[in-house]
């Protein structure tokens, strides 16, 4: 039997992780999420404006046996494929062709998976999304750019069985103040699109291999 802790910020002090509810524009669609990370849970339970108190649950994921999708195995065309599915980076028409082309070519059916495992997207994603569709974004620093938020892995229960091997240690939930976390939260952000836009800008973004080329590759 193999056991792992995660957790689960939110606003909510108590809450009943239930099947079929979330979603289906988070990440990987309707599910219930939580990360390895204590602090990042932190952050999130508290990055609503005009909240004082969130609340981290920490919960006990029985692994054993469940089929797991690790999109870190795949790479990250592959990842940003599953969000795109998801999550609309831009409204313009052209992101809108060439997304559907983008999930065609790379994307992969997640649905025999219990759990989803991969990196996290926040708002700073959408920046990067837009450049990318734009072509302004070489592949070759597309995953260091996606890393920059130090977002961490997430985890996404997809299944009815998932559900049942999830247990919520009770005795440890954690109060998170405002103030310090909301701060962190919003830092994070800022700190990652200025990193981000320098990457784009330095030398290190070829401006070769882009969004666009991937397609004339088949011809």
């Amino acid at each position: 039997m193999t056991k792992i802790i995660l957790y689960h910020g939110t606003s909510d002090e108590v809450i009943t992780p239930t099947y079929g509810l979330g979603k289906d524009k988070h990440d990987y669609g309707r599910g219930f999420y939580l990360t390895e990370h204590l602090d990042l849970a932190k952050e999130w339970a508290v990055c609503r404006p005009q909240e004082t108190i969130g609340y981290v649950h920490t919960f006990e994921l029985d692994i054993t046996d469940l089929k797991i999708l690790d999109f870190q195995e795949y790479g990250v065309l592959t990842w940003l494929a599953e969000l795109m599915k998801h999550r609309e980076a831009s409204d313009s028409k052209r992101y809108r062709m060439l997304a559907k082309k983008f999930i065609d070519k790379y994307g992969i059916s997640t649905d025999e998976f219990d759990v989803i495992k991969g990196w996290r997207a926040n708002a700073s994603y959408f920046f990067i999304a837009k450049e990318f569709v734009r072509d302004n974004v070489d592949i070759s620093i597309l995953e260091d750019l996606l890393s920059l938020g130090g977002l961490g892995i997430q985890y996404c229960l997809k299944t009815e069985l998932a559900y049942e091997r999830l247990t919520e240690l009770r005795d440890e939930l954690q109060i998170v103040e405002y103030g310090i976390y909301n701060e962190k939260y919003n830092q994070r952000d800022v700190e990652a699109r200025r990193h981000m836009k320098s990457l784009i800008d330095s030398d290190h973004n070829k401006v070769e291999r882009v969004f666009s080329t991937l397609f004339e590759e088949d011809k």
